[in-house]
């Protein structure tokens, strides 16, 4: 084939390339980029159990020391004697750890370096009675120290050791911060063998009401405590203190799954006052209160677990000067709500002497607030009155209340240590499964009113319980030995 005769067959096969190039372009222009998968999220992270706590008791217990307390009086040392109207059981827990080891010696205790200059935190229990105590580190170095200052009404007491080197301490953490199912663990020395390590979790945050101390907040944790952890810490797992040990429920003496420990946010506010002035100085209102029962909030017309209602007013005191009343129901005190009994006391304790605060109550269902001024707590003064008697008049019967009554005369008034102008009517006797002792009534106690009106005579008191709503009962006041008011609604039939 010629030149000239293959020309055509070029010139074709040419421009079928072009063509094909052509359309390949296109088709490239015009397609999408290929998508790629977005990455794949990991799912968040699930905090995993620790492995081990090595970390925590390396940074604790070197800050951790036991403390043998000692007094130059005891030639003889016998048990210290358990705080009055402590439950049974806490007894064993508070006579084991306080069995003395050897002449002189009132026992042994834990404690925790909160400041490196020489500062021990510990329990009052601990510390009670001594004249001095040996601090022991785990280094084995030992401190004396007479410089004890103490706190009864926390249970709290502080240690100043002297020093010329900087001791390991750990922080005061937020006990507030925790949650219950947060882990936790307690260090110290139970029954003498120091270093002791043991976990859990918090089990229960603000414990109140347990009457072992007049200001409680406890930490409620199932790390194994005994006696000897007593003034150790119970910390977080940062290995800041927010608790020291205190006291173990039991039915055996031995642990069983409920330990205590003073709250380190009462501890820090406790150890301050301590380090600057020896003592512990707490607001004073001048009440004492009741909680509302379910009956009792709807007669005063207070949702339940909104306040507190007043039994008592001391003369003289802020709240009397503030003008509060005996029945008025306390809501709150500054920015804190007063949600039951054990809340007030603690909140009060907080406040300063000469701090003036806004204080929230109902009266009758109207709602009011009015400032007080706060003053100094002052020591207990005396023991409790005793019960007062039942009358030898004759009590006469209440139908369908399950009650006896008798008159409360002026000698009575006397004889019980009562002003002779004071009037009511006494409890002589209540059947059990009654309506009086659902209600509450006990044998002894003085009624004084009746829906807010004075009963001075059992004809009186019958009136007015006849007379009373039998659908929201009647409210009766009552009058203590004590000389405080409480509340009863008694169901009427």
């Amino acid at each position: 084939m010629s030149r000239f005769s293959r020309l055509p067959l070029i010139v074709t096969c040419f421009g079928l390339g072009a063509f094909g190039a052509l359309v390949a372009q296109a088709n490239l222009q015009g397609q999408g980029t290929v998508p790629v998968p977005p990455a794949v999220q990991p799912a968040p992270a699930i905090a995993r159990d620790p492995q081990t706590f090595r970390d925590v008791a390396k940074k604790v217990l070197p800050a951790v020391v036991s403390i043998e307390a000692k007094s130059l009086a005891a030639a003889k040392p016998v048990a210290k004697p358990l705080p009055k109207d402590v439950p049974e059981e806490f007894r064993k827990f508070f006579e084991n750890e306080a069995e003395p080891k050897s002449e002189g010696n009132l026992g042994y205790g834990s404690g925790v370096l909160i400041d490196a200059s020489g500062v021990v935190l510990t329990n009052y229990h601990v510390v009670e009675g001594a004249d001095s105590v040996d601090i022991h580190l785990t280094d084995g170095r030992t401190f004396t120290s007479k410089d004890i200052r103490r706190d009864p009404k926390s249970d709290l007491a502080i240690v100043k050791i002297t020093t010329d080197k900087p001791l390991p301490a750990i922080e005061l953490g937020d006990s507030d911060a925790m949650e219950v199912g947060d882990r936790v663990l307690a260090v110290g020395a139970p029954f003498g063998l120091t270093g002791s390590v043991t976990h859990g979790i918090v089990s229960a945050k603000s414990r109140h009401n347990l009457r072992l101390n007049k200001f409680e907040d406890f930490i409620q944790t199932d790390a194994a405590i005994n006696p000897g952890n007593s003034g150790g810490p119970l910390v977080n797992l940062d290995g800041q203190v927010i608790g020291i040990n205190a006291a173990i429920k039991t039915k055996t003496g031995g642990f069983q799954g409920v330990g205590l420990a003073v709250s380190s946010n009462l501890a820090k506010d406790v150890s301050t006052q301590l380090l600057q002035g020896g003592s512990v100085k707490r607001g004073y209102l001048g009440v004492s209160v009741r909680d509302l029962s379910d009956e009792l909030s709807i007669r005063l017309g207070v949702p339940k677990g909104s306040g507190v209602v007043i039994g008592n007013v001391t003369a003289n005191s802020p709240a009397s000067k503030a003008g509060l009343k005996i029945g008025d129901v306390i809501t709150s005190l500054g920015d804190n709500p007063v949600k039951d009994v054990a809340a007030l006391p603690n909140i009060v304790a907080k406040l300063r002497p000469n701090q003036e605060v806004q204080l929230s109550y109902i009266r009758e269902g109207k709602r009011f607030a009015v400032n007080v001024i706060i003053d100094e707590l002052r020591d207990d003064s005396g023991k409790s009155p005793d019960p007062i008697p039942v009358p030898a008049t004759p009590p006469a019967a209440v139908p369908g209340l399950g009650l006896t009554v008798a008159d409360l005369t002026p000698e009575n008034a006397a004889k019980f240590g009562m002003p002779k102008t004071q009037r009511g009517v006494i409890v002589a006797s209540v059947e059990k499964g009654s309506a009086a002792s659902t209600a509450g009534l006990t044998v002894g106690q003085v009624i004084i009113k009746v829906d807010r009106a004075a009963v001075t005579t059992t004809d009186e008191f019958k009136t007015a319980i006849a007379s009373s709503n039998r659908e929201r009962g009647a409210l009766l006041q009552i009058l203590r030995a004590s000389g405080e008011i409480d509340f009863a609604v008694l169901a009427v039939k």
